[in-house]
């Protein structure tokens, strides 16, 4: 069997600005993007796809926010989004998918968390993570791979390694060095993306580079003495940052047969006539009927 992780955040922003999703309901409520995920999902469910999880961000800030002040907090975000994300949560599960909306941790962990469960169960043959998130990239390797469902493109191992020059493992540290602005940490000052992966190639951890330039046993890095003063001086700042781009894995998400899709619950009918979508209740019965 395969399993599907779906970022549903990310989903719900993906809709909410592609066109129609600022689509109001008849009691003038912008429901787009909710519709649009769900029929997302639906859509996945018609391909084939059997066992589905859905993470969400219940509320914007976790526990990184206490590590980092400048994490990001959900400010900015347009109110109409906003007002969508738990709506969203409601109506996943009336679609009989499972979700998990989380709240001390993020919708990645979740993910990382539920990768790692359907990873060690030896019934499942592949996991896939649907998100381009770069933060879910340390989670590929063995049966798990990344889906960017916009490009439909797989990442594996070798995509990974293409793609941001390191290996899945040294994720959280290439973003502690160049810095995630979606997140909101800078990285260090002169660690530029081509830089960390040549070193991170040769030492795999932040913890494992040298602190002095002469011992770096790496070619082809400009300004290396600048580099390793920086390391050495800002080495606190670097670990705190790649404890925020570590996924936190020991998440409570249930066992693989929970996400096994049985079919929509009766709450449906009435999400769909909110969100203006009948359609939903005509496909996604039809779906269960076919697996019966």
């Amino acid at each position: 069997m395969q399993v599907h992780l779906v970022d549903g955040t990310y989903e719900l922003f993906r809709y909410f600005y592609s066109p129609g999703g600022g689509h109001s309901n008849a009691a003038d409520e912008q429901v787009g993007a909710v519709r649009g995920v769900l029929r997302s999902l639906l859509g996945m469910l018609g391909d084939g796809v059997t066992h589905l999880g859905v993470a969400t961000d219940h509320v914007i800030e976790s526990f990184r926010n206490d590590l980092w002040p400048g994490y990001k907090d959900g400010s900015g975000i347009d109110p109409d989004l906003l007002r969508q994300f738990p709506w969203v949560e409601e109506a996943i599960a009336a679609l009989g998918v499972t979700v998990w909306p989380m709240v001390e941790v993020e919708a990645d962990d979740a993910l990382g968390a539920a990768a790692v469960v359907a990873a060690a169960d030896d019934r499942v043959e592949r996991v896939v993570i649907c998100t381009p998130d770069k933060d879910l990239a340390q989670c590929v390797g063995g049966k798990v791979v990344q889906y960017d469902r916009r490009a439909q493109q797989y990442r594996d191992s070798d995509g990974v390694l293409e793609k941001y020059g390191v290996e899945p493992a040294s994720i959280p540290d290439w973003l502690a060095l160049v810095g995630d602005s979606a997140d909101g940490f800078p990285g260090l000052p002169g660690w530029g993306a081509k830089t960390a992966a040549a070193v991170l190639r040769r030492y795999g951890r932040i913890e494992d580079i040298p602190h002095a330039p002469g011992q770096w046993d790496v070619s082809g890095v400009r300004g290396a003495a600048k580099l390793a003063t920086t390391l050495h001086d800002d080495l606190d700042r670097a670990l705190l940052f790649k404890t925020l781009a570590t996924l936190v894995t020991d998440v409570e998400v249930g066992a693989v047969d929970d996400w096994l899709w049985a079919g929509p619950t009766d709450a449906l009918a009435d999400w769909a006539d909110r969100l203006d979508a009948p359609d939903l209740v005509r496909n996604a019965d039809r779906l269960a009927a076919e697996r019966l």
